[in-house]
């Protein structure tokens, strides 16, 4: 009766197994930086991988790629992309991987966007850039796929990839797709004017940027990380000395400028959200 019973148990419990999601990690990536997080989140979740491929490589300087780009977008066109081998139709999740250009999704992405239906997949984007891109490429990407099911993304600058395993690892555990323990982040506090120490803090995270030469933070939230604090900024570009108006340049706006100050460590700015 014991052996009887351990048999009825077995295959109710294995009735009741849920099985687990197919997962593909497909991305773009010209200089490998995204390729780096790609592999990351891979190397976690065992996802299958596969990369998109222009027909015609974006291989040159990167003047040459700039100039090919806009070419590009002066003619409303999309590079011709390799086909890909993966069969869409087969996976739950989907991590769409890319480099931010020109503020949104690099254009392989948005020619094998073109071609596919992610109706009712469940897509993770991920994205690497100078200095942000994540929100406005996620827009983007809502408007081109709308009946997909867009989830928080990651993104990170490609001056910062030594932080992709930390933040991957803390990325997959927060949005459920690792199991692990991790550290809750508390919400910023409401904004505030900045003090000097909390300038100086700006000032030195933005410096070696060259496209935030000019920028100046007016207002501040922060909140403790592990290690030390993350600070939100709400900064302004400053008309250059001498500058006169344009009246056909539309008026400077308002950015958001993150911050990390880790003890024992330079500020970093992490990404910035216009």
């Amino acid at each position: 009766m014991l052996a009887a019973l351990a048999v009825v148990v077995a295959a109710v419990s294995c009735g009741q197994k849920k099985e687990a999601p197919k997962v593909l990690v497909l991305y773009y990536s010209q200089t490998g930086n995204t390729k780096v997080v790609a592999d990351e989140i891979v190397a976690r979740l065992g996802a299958d991988v596969e990369a998109i491929e222009a027909a015609v490589p974006y291989d040159g300087s990167y003047r040459e790629t700039i100039d090919r780009c806009l070419q590009e977008r002066e003619a409303g066109t999309v590079p011709a992309c390799n086909p890909i081998a993966a069969d869409i139709t087969k996976y739950d999740i989907i991590f769409l991987g890319y480099p931010i250009w020109f503020g949104t999704y690099a254009p392989p992405v948005a020619a094998w966007l073109n071609e596919v239906d992610l109706s009712g997949k469940k897509v993770v984007p991920f994205c690497t850039f100078g200095s942000g891109g994540l929100d406005s490429s996620v827009k983007d990407l809502e408007a081109k796929q709308p009946e997909a099911i867009l989830l928080p993304g990651y993104g990170v600058r490609a001056a910062r990839l030594d932080a992709v395993p930390a933040e991957i690892d803390r990325f997959l555990k927060e949005h459920g797709f690792l199991e692990g323990t991790f550290e809750k982040l508390g919400d910023f506090s409401e904004q505030q004017p900045v003090t000097e120490e909390e300038a100086a803090i700006f000032e030195a995270a933005v410096k070696d940027y060259p496209m935030m030469g000019g920028v100046q933070a007016s207002s501040v939230g922060s909140r403790k990380v592990p290690g030390g604090m993350e600070y939100l900024f709400t900064a302004v570009p400053q008309p250059r000395e001498g500058a006169t108006p344009d009246a056909k340049m539309p008026p400077m706006r308002e950015m958001k400028v993150y911050v990390t100050a880790l003890e024992g460590e330079a500020p970093v700015f992490t990404q910035v959200v216009r």
